[in-house]
């Protein structure tokens, strides 16, 4: 099938269900129309301890930032509570992360060991829900924990990504 990487994950995910590696199809988790920033998409259940959320893409070629959210619900008036808010900035090479709770933002998370994202090429980043804390592994390194602030894990059922990447696949 002719079409670009995103065009073609689009049309493999709009019946609801994704390829893995294999090849073999797998019911998804997460349900989502179609790969385009800005994105928003529902978790199907919300998270919970061995939930995983896996999004992979292509940095922008001169990016300034993304951003992925993992938030209770899509409401933007009140604003939805934000389980967790990662964001990488291209030009202080830091992987940001923090929550906002009844509308008050927590203490800023910036410091990683590396930073992993490279302009106009792929990555591929994965948000384990574990009890205490969400996991974040990029390219298959753990980068950092983020422990919870929001204690319904399960009300945690909404990603939304914006900014300076395209996005190939997501699970």
């Amino acid at each position: 099938m002719a079409g670009t990487v995103a065009e073609r994950d689009a049309l493999k995910i709009e019946d609801g269900h994704l390829n893995n590696s294999l090849g073999s199809p797998v019911q998804a988790d997460v349900y989502f129309p179609r790969l385009i920033v800005p994105f928003c998409g529902h978790i199907k259940g919300g998270m919970r301890p061995g939930k995983k959320i896996l999004v992979m893409g292509i940095v922008d070629l001169n990016p300034e930032s993304f951003g992925i959210s993992l938030t209770c619900g899509e409401s933007e008036d009140p604003p939805a509570d934000v389980a967790i808010e990662l964001k990488a900035v291209f030009t202080e090479r830091q992987f940001i992360r923090n929550s906002c709770v009844a509308g008050e933002w927590g203490e800023e998370q910036s410091s990683i060991p590396y930073f992993p994202f490279i302009p106009d090429q792929p990555f591929r980043v994965e948000i384990l829900c574990e009890h205490p804390r969400f996991r974040i592994f990029v390219d298959g390194h753990q980068l950092f924990d983020f422990y919870h602030r929001i204690e319904t894990l399960s009300a945690i059922d909404t990603i939304k990504i914006n900014g300076d990447l395209q996005l190939t696949k997501l699970g």
